[in-house]
């Protein structure tokens, strides 16, 4: 569905327009073929330009097509299809600036919902500010992240499945964040070197923030990762130690049960055997049994094998 606004610096808020008047911003939700159709007989862009639009594993890159500027970004979504991050393009055109989203965008919702000091006109320092939107939801759920993995570390003793469920979940994800922050990285040194897309003096200061702001959301990523990947292996550790364990224990109680069985095997042979004449043969034969259990229980702990 394709949205137009309108906004001037002295506007609080963005406004919905029927026209496309020039300095306004052209946004498509959910986009289809037939939008950007639409959108191409509106603006004379071409078609096979805009089509990985739709893509919704797009990798983020800057694109200059004739006199347009097609920027390609990624940002956290909703789970779908296994993948925690979607599509977001921005299209700098000469007389609009056009957003397009395969899926319904929360990201450009909220945008839309602020009261930026920002107009449509600002082409640039708006498309800045959807970056730096984009980057900052991706630290937050970078965060989230964090506080989850912060809180099985507490619990650390305490493993099921539906922990290490989620773990490798999380680890999905933030593997997910990284492929994505480091092209877009990559994007905005692009971005910086002023040949694609014309920045005024005062947008130096938001590029600035900008790269500051992915640098640290990539370290935050990284340091997250590497924390899960140890947390795993904590858990590898416990999971082994706990099996030893168990192993250990059920040798012992083999081994210690053998021996009645041994006993009870021999005494079971139709032959003569030590006792067979005694009346109170069956309590010796116990009384035995149970000392050499108890002997070999004794073996086993001064082992420390159980």
């Amino acid at each position: 569905m394709i949205e137009v606004y309108f906004k001037s610096v002295k506007d609080q808020k963005f406004e919905r327009i029927n026209d496309f008047r020039a300095g306004s911003w052209i946004h498509i939700d959910n986009a289809d073929m037939n939008d950007l159709t639409e959108l191409c007989k509106l603006t004379n862009l071409d078609i096979s330009d805009i089509k990985d639009s739709l893509d919704k594993y797009e990798i983020p890159r800057i694109e200059q097509a004739e006199d347009n500027i097609i920027i390609f970004l990624r940002h956290p979504s909703e789970e779908i299809e296994g993948f925690y991050t979607s599509t977001i393009t921005i299209i700098l055109t000469k007389s609009y600036i056009i957003t397009i989203s395969p899926i319904e965008s929360k990201l450009i919702d909220s945008v839309i919902a602020s009261r930026i000091r920002l107009a449509t006109t600002q082409k640039s320092k708006l498309m800045l500010f959807l970056l730096l939107q984009a980057i900052q939801d991706f630290t937050l759920k970078i965060k989230k992240a964090r506080y989850s993995l912060i809180e099985q570390e507490k619990n650390i003793t305490n493993i099921d499945s539906q922990t290490i469920l989620m773990i490798t979940k999380n680890e999905g994800k933030l593997n997910q964040y990284l492929s994505s922050l480091v092209p877009m990285g990559t994007l905005l040194k692009a971005i910086t070197r002023g040949r694609l897309v014309a920045l005024y003096e005062k947008d130096q200061d938001l590029l600035e923030d900008l790269l500051l702001a992915i640098n640290q959301s990539e370290d935050l990523c990284m340091v997250n990762i590497k924390s899960i990947r140890s947390l795993r292996e904590t858990y590898q550790s416990l999971f082994t130690n706990d099996t030893n364990k168990t192993i250990k224990l059920l040798t012992a109680i083999t081994i210690i049960f053998t021996i009645p069985t041994i006993i009870s095997s021999i005494y079971g042979m139709n032959v003569a055997l030590p006792f067979a004449t005694k009346p109170h043969a069956f309590i010796l034969i116990m009384v035995i049994t149970l000392v050499l259990c108890i002997f070999s229980l004794w073996i086993f702990f001064r082992k420390k094998w159980l």
